[in-house]
């Protein structure tokens, strides 16, 4: 398998600006603003503590793409990000080990439009892979 080493936890808010300074008193840094990806109809909001960031994502819109999630899941971690220096070798590795693509790589504003595509696995859950 290509390496993969982890970019971000993302964490599903309904109240970005809420949950961002929840984090702010946990001692989170903002790294990167809250941006509004028009495709996903989300607002991304970046935090790090202690070498790890995490990805505040909530919906603006009924038809986001996390809308239904939010439904079920409420505020709560749901998914693990992961880079790699070979996109397409990892994106292979990962469909031949059961993953499953539940979008196409898809250019992600809120991550200098690199594509992302999102993976799923009935025993690891959520996924995100990002190009280099």
């Amino acid at each position: 398998m290509s390496p993969l080493t982890v970019h971000h936890i993302g964490y599903l808010v309904k109240k970005i600006e809420k949950a961002k300074d929840a984090f702010l008193s946990l001692g989170f840094q903002v790294e990167q603003d809250t941006l509004r990806d028009e495709t996903r109809k989300v607002d991304i909001c970046f935090l790090c503590k202690d070498g790890y960031r995490i990805e505040l994502v909530s919906p603006y819109a009924e038809d986001s793409v996390v809308s239904g999630l939010m439904k079920r899941y409420k505020n709560s971690p749901y998914h693990i990000c992961y880079e790699t220096v070979d996109f397409d070798a990892a994106f292979a590795d990962l469909t031949a080990n059961g993953y499953i693509a539940i979008d196409t790589p898809t250019p992600a504003p809120a991550l200098g439009g690199r594509d992302v595509v999102f993976l799923s696995s009935a025993v690891a859950g959520m996924i995100e892979l990002i190009r280099p």
